[in-house]
């Protein structure tokens, strides 16, 4: 019969075995070199393309919406008529705004590979 640590090493070699089966989310790096189509290297051998990414807002431009409440700066109309003093405008209200955070080529960024690895999360440009 076996001793204890025969079955221990059987033990561990198996949840090993079950771990790497699964696929288990990793951190992954890459670097973006192609816009359109999009691609990113993540090392010499392995280039993804837009098949295999999934991008979050902090990656790509959007539109938010904010709420503002000033004014603009004076400014006068320069022509010395009464009707073109300085003055300046209220901006208030819900205003939308473009985010401009699109990958462009260079960036590097920060991806979680997704169980399975089929699918690369990408979450941040480093």
């Amino acid at each position: 019969m076996a001793n204890s640590s025969d079955l221990i090493m059987l033990i561990r070699s198996q949840a090993i075995g079950a771990v790497n089966a699964s696929n288990p989310t990793a951190i992954v790096y890459g670097k973006v070199i192609s816009i359109a189509p999009l691609k990113i290297q993540v090392d010499q051998k392995m280039t993804l393309t837009k098949e295999f990414l999934i991008l979050t807002r902090n990656v790509k431009d959007h539109k938010v919406f904010m709420t503002v409440d000033h004014a603009t700066e004076y400014k006068s109309g320069g022509s010395g008529d009464a009707s073109f003093e300085s003055h300046n405008h209220a901006y208030k209200g819900k205003k939308e705004f473009t985010i401009h955070n699109g990958l462009v080529v260079g960036d590097e960024v920060i991806m979680i590979q997704m169980q399975g690895g089929q699918k690369f999360l990408v979450i941040d440009k480093l």
